[in-house]
């Protein structure tokens, strides 16, 4: 039994101010999919599934704890941008790097190679001094939303150029569904990635579940898979998660090779990032070369069904949350390397519990979730739930 088992999330809780429901996603770290055409031959026995889901639905259990939510976006136009709360800010006393890491070299959302042949700019030719570390939240295709909380800590200027110098930034993952632009979202990232190399800095990212989902929908579209909840397709599990038809549209093979490139699990100056709160990392390596590489072998060569299991395993979450919480996280850190725990995926307002109360009020986001005996830090501000879409400069403290 993992700590995920033995500590479920919060009771379910579907009041609030949104009148809509057309976004019914994550219960107990799953996925919602179409009812089977006949019944599960586990449905007798429960399965320890819920039953009751509007239009008929059926839940993908993962069997992990969490909190079962209805996540909103905000209407395209005229949505407030997240300023109502103070935005994180650095502290003076930030501890410097350890060791200079290669700067200009790309890593893994895109080659040097393409960059001279899309015309931008060449890499610096003295790296210097390594300068400071970044992380983002999930961003959801609020594109907007991820411009102004990147100028708000100067890593873009005012059109939404690279203008933080030698600066790192990880994006821990999930660009699209839920928001207006996540092909906006992606053509953004790859565009600083290559901005920032050619000022000797790095701009990388993380792979999502959602960007397995997406590639998934892309990909395999309605043939069916096998889920605990009967059969059902990527196309499916996709559109009931916020999956926008206008991202799928506009999607292009560029896109597509740099999504499956995306490493799984990072390590950057004792900060092991992950995009989900799971412990499933370990079930792809001992190691994180084997992690990225087993992920980067199943996209390259692996069926349906194999893609459906690797995406059913980074959906869930709340590892680090409860007593059996920071050994959750020192599992992972033992096996990694690292001091602390950095991950998106989970909201904090359902890792902190403020989003279970009636008050029908927006959430109180004031920056990074620290947690799981200071183990963890979530990044995950809800900006989907009328949250904030976290950028933070790390160590937080």
């Amino acid at each position: 039994m993992t700590p995920e088992d033995r500590y479920p999330g919060p009771d379910p809780h579907h009041a609030g101010r949104h009148p809509q429901q057309d976004l019914d996603v994550l219960p107990y770290g799953s996925y919602f999919e179409p009812n089977p055409p006949q019944e599960h031959p586990d449905s007798a026995a429960g399965a320890g599934e819920p039953t009751g889901l509007p239009g008929g639905q059926d839940a993908t259990q993962s069997g992990y704890g969490g909190a079962r939510y209805l996540e909103q976006h905000w209407p395209v136009a005229g949505h407030p941008m997240p300023t109502a709360y103070p935005v994180f800010q650095a502290s003076e006393h930030r501890e410097p790097a350890a060791e200079d890491p290669p700067t200009i070299e790309l890593g893994p959302p895109i080659s040097e190679d393409d960059l001279y042949v899309a015309g931008y700019p060449q890499p610096a030719a003295d790296p210097g001094p390594v300068g400071p570390l970044y992380v983002v939240g999930d961003v959801h295709g609020y594109l907007d939303e991820l411009l102004h909380a990147l100028h708000q800590q100067g890593l873009v200027d005012a059109e939404g150029h690279w203008s933080a110098g030698r600066a790192r930034i990880w994006f821990l993952g999930d660009f699209t569904d839920r928001g207006p632009d996540g092909i906006g979202v992606i053509d953004l990232v790859m565009q600083l990635a290559a901005e920032a190399a050619a000022a000797g800095g790095y701009c990388r990212a993380l792979m999502g579940n959602h960007e397995l989902l997406f590639l998934g929908a892309h990909r395999y579209g309605d043939e069916p898979v096998q889920s605990t909840a009967g059969t059902a397709s990527f196309r499916a599990a996709w559109l009931l998660n916020g999956g926008q038809q206008h991202d799928l549209e506009r999607l292009q093979g560029h896109h597509i090779s740099w999504l499956k490139r995306l490493p799984a699990i990072a390590l950057e100056d004792g900060h092991l990032l992950l995009h989900s709160d799971t412990t499933a990392y370990l079930e792809f390596g001992a190691s994180i070369a084997e992690v990225n590489d087993a992920v980067h072998g199943l996209l390259a060569d692996e069926g349906a069904d194999e893609w459906w299991d690797a995406f059913r395993r980074f959906t869930k979450r709340f590892a680090f949350r409860g007593p059996g919480g920071p050994m959750a996280a020192g599992e992972l850190l033992a096996t990694f390397g690292g001091h602390r725990v950095v991950h998106g995926h989970s909201p904090i307002p359902y890792l902190t519990g403020e989003a279970g109360n009636d008050s029908g009020e927006r959430p109180y986001v004031p920056g990074p979730y620290i947690y799981a005996d200071e183990l963890a830090v979530a990044m995950d501000g809800g900006v989907t739930m009328e949250g904030r879409l976290l950028v933070a400069r790390l160590p937080v403290d």
